[in-house]
């Protein structure tokens, strides 16, 4: 239960432009203690929960593997965040590059980071292995087809163990997923994103 200082959760009607968003008490009660638990910890409530509220089994879906995929790597946080801005760049996903252009910037703690993955993730001001990392994520993302052995291989050779080369697949993988339905949907990124770690 929030007190009188925490923000009330609040599902924007604009958060996705092609299908409903729920009032929030019509949303099941486990989704609106998650929804609640985001919206204490970020100040707001991110627009994801707001449109994946419209279909309740894939919000639930949908959270249990995001939340395994940052909870449960060897990968830091800041990798991860700077693989979904890299794919979502080269996806053209407005909002996972502003919301999770936010959080590289914050796990980063640098300012410029994100615009460099979302512009062009070769300008990045990274280390070699991070660019390898990248440099994978986005072949997945752009000719998955093309993706072979000789890439996970660089992978180790990078550093990278056999646990983070799957984990930098599955989150490259998993944010093509989020870009695509955030693209099919119009999901609309909450304007506190726009400035947060700036």
């Amino acid at each position: 239960m929030s007190d009188d200082t925490s923000p009330e959760p609040r599902l924007n009607d604009d958060a996705q432009r092609r299908f409903p968003v729920p009032d929030y008490d019509d949303v099941p009660e486990d989704l609106r203690d998650r929804i609640a638990e985001e919206t204490e910890r970020a100040g707001f409530t991110p627009n994801v929960f707001a449109a994946l509220a419209y279909k309740p089994s894939h919000f639930r879906a949908f959270m249990a593997y995001h939340d395994a995929l940052v909870d449960d790597t060897e990968l830091d946080r800041e990798e991860v965040e700077m693989i979904v801005v890299a794919v979502s760049g080269r996806n053209h996903c407005l909002y996972c590059n502003v919301a999770h252009g936010a959080l590289v910037r914050i796990y980063a703690k640098d300012p410029a980071l994100a615009d460099q993955l979302v512009s062009n993730y070769r300008t990045a001001d990274v280390s070699d292995q991070r660019m390898a990392m990248l440099d994978v994520a986005v072949k997945l993302t752009e000719e998955p087809d093309g993706v072979t052995t000789d890439d996970l291989d660089m992978l180790v050779e990078a550093g990278y163990s056999e646990e983070e080369v799957w984990d930098i697949g599955a989150v490259a993988a998993f944010f093509n997923l989020s870009n695509r339905m955030a693209t099919f949907a119009d999901w609309r990124p909450n304007e506190e994103f726009y400035t947060l770690g700036r």
